[in-house]
């Protein structure tokens, strides 16, 4: 049986101390250890983004990071854009544009157009695609999710 490893992290701004298995994912540890539930399981093989996070500025599919990685690491998960004050501009903007219906990709994406705005706060709809060309949505279609995007850009400037 596997000795459980202890972590030292940083979720969403707080410091964050775990034990977890070698073999467990961080999707596994964020969710079934942490509790954090907003990270999705979709594909669990590295395919559809929904488990996407951010971890040390760059997102990743979190089912593809070992939860011992973690060490030493910032990691932001959906839970940690809104604030006591309100919605993140980017949750705000999905709502206005619709541009979520079943809700099992929609933190992935948003997570993950974070992470471009936080790099690239005025990028245009080609480069918007690219980026969230890692995700995949079964329901809404890409339109909605893109032109939400381009207004979270306006609310936050």
């Amino acid at each position: 049986m596997p000795v459980p490893t202890h972590v030292v992290t940083t979720i969403n701004g707080d410091p964050v101390n775990f034990l977890c298995e070698p073999r467990q994912s961080l999707l596994e540890v964020l969710r079934d250890v942490l509790g954090l539930t907003g990270t999705k399981e979709g594909c669990n093989d590295g395919n559809c983004g929904a488990c996407t996070v951010i971890m040390d500025g760059r997102i990743v599919d979190s089912c593809l990071v070992m939860g011992v990685e973690a060490q030493d690491s910032e990691i932001t998960t959906i839970e940690g854009l809104a604030t006591p004050e309100g919605l993140h501009p980017l949750q705000q903007a999905f709502l206005e544009q619709a541009a979520l219906q079943c809700g099992i990709c929609t933190p992935g994406f948003i997570v993950a157009a974070k992470a471009l705005l936080d790099q690239e706060p005025n990028a245009d709809e080609g480069r918007i695609r690219y980026w969230l060309a890692g995700n995949l949505c079964r329901c809404t279609g890409y339109d909605k999710i893109v032109r939400a995007v381009l207004e979270a850009e306006k609310i936050s400037k």
